[in-house]
């Protein structure tokens, strides 16, 4: 059975919880991604997500300033994490119920890959 780890992307993409919008937007366009993980700020800290539509619906849909706004502002926390050995059953599924595109995997210590949508879409066997 193919797991989280099998089709994760390793490489993960992070900002600080201080960067402005457009700083997060000029970084998304210049590293062709749509989202980043947003950093912890200390061990009591949750990590979290920033999207495409977070910036759309949170920002620019409500005339917030791009350059005014900052991550923590918006940023979607805590995160839903998968552990690396979850079958990509169980992560449709959770990520199904949560309403959501993409999660880190996360070994228990630190991200080790993000899994999203197209992953799995990349990685079905027709």
């Amino acid at each position: 059975m193919t797991k989280a780890r099998d089709i994760m992307t390793k490489e993960v993409k992070y900002i600080k919880q201080d960067a402005y919008i457009n700083e997060v937007v000029m970084k998304m366009k210049e590293e062709g991604v749509s989202s980043f993980v947003v950093e912890r700020e200390g061990q009591d800290d949750a990590y979290g997500i920033i999207t495409h539509k977070d910036i759309i619906t949170k920002v620019i849909k409500t005339g917030r300033s791009l350059a005014h706004t900052k991550v923590e502002e918006i940023v979607t926390k805590p995160l839903l994490l998968v552990s690396p050995g979850l079958g990509i059953k169980h992560v449709v599924h959770l990520m199904a119920m949560a309403n959501i595109r993409r999660a880190p995997v996360f070994d228990g210590e630190k991200i080790v890959g993000i899994i999203s949508h197209s992953d799995i879409i990349a990685n079905l066997q027709a």
